[in-house]
């Protein structure tokens, strides 16, 4: 079993993998996620775990913004200090919700939940349609998630205007007018939009069919 943690206090983020190991020595730990930026591109860029254990205050935002920025399928056990969230976080894949302190009997015991209900076992097959599956609904992006200050907002490319080369950065026009930069090239933009909806007109620019 693999599982990714996303925690932002490294002593937290130890305790659990120490509790991991032994509860279960097969499980392998693919990392630790400290952001809400971190984890999305995470996530886009590499194999996809069998389930994720999540705290919801991270150093640039709420979980939650992951879920608004990216599909995400994957099972998540959500580990956290505040019950505020719970309501939500069982909107969103939630398996279990367990509040900090997270002890052995706990995890053992939502892991247990996971496996039952949610665990694509071994099987090479299984995996292979599970990753394809995912790949598949993660095609084209839905929103991107950009930085105003020391935070972060989703904005969805419905509300996108334009993406446009200024001084070798690349911006995104919101419907407002308002520009924002991105961590993409114009290239890779052009691979991860929906063909249907935005068009390339030169080299410099990429815009939304309905903007035009």
């Amino acid at each position: 079993m693999n599982i990714l943690i996303i925690e932002n206090e490294t002593p937290a983020a130890d305790k659990l993998i120490g509790i991991l190991g032994k509860i279960d020595k097969s499980i392998t730990v693919l990392g630790v996620c400290e952001t809400v930026e971190e984890t999305i591109n995470r996530l886009q860029q590499n194999p996809q775990p069998d389930l994720i254990l999540m705290d919801i205050q991270l150093d640039d935002g709420l979980c939650f913004e992951i879920f608004e920025t990216i599909t995400v399928d994957i099972p998540v056990i959500f580990t956290t200090a505040y019950d505020e969230y719970m309501l939500k976080a069982f909107k969103v894949n939630s398996v279990d919700y367990l509040l900090k302190p997270v002890d052995e009997e706990q995890l053992k015991l939502a892991l247990g939940k996971f496996k039952k209900h949610y665990y694509i076992d071994s099987d090479p097959f299984k995996r292979d349609f599970k990753q394809l599956l995912y790949e598949f609904r993660n095609q084209y992006k839905s929103r991107f998630l950009v930085k105003i200050g020391e935070k972060f907002r989703s904005v969805p490319v419905s509300e996108i205007s334009h993406f446009y080369i200024l001084e070798r950065n690349v911006f995104l026009s919101d419907s407002q007018g308002k520009d924002y930069g991105v961590d993409y090239s114009l290239d890779q933009l052009h691979g991860t939009l929906d063909p249907h909806k935005f068009f390339r007109i030169n080299r410099e620019c990429i815009v939304n069919i309905n903007a035009i």
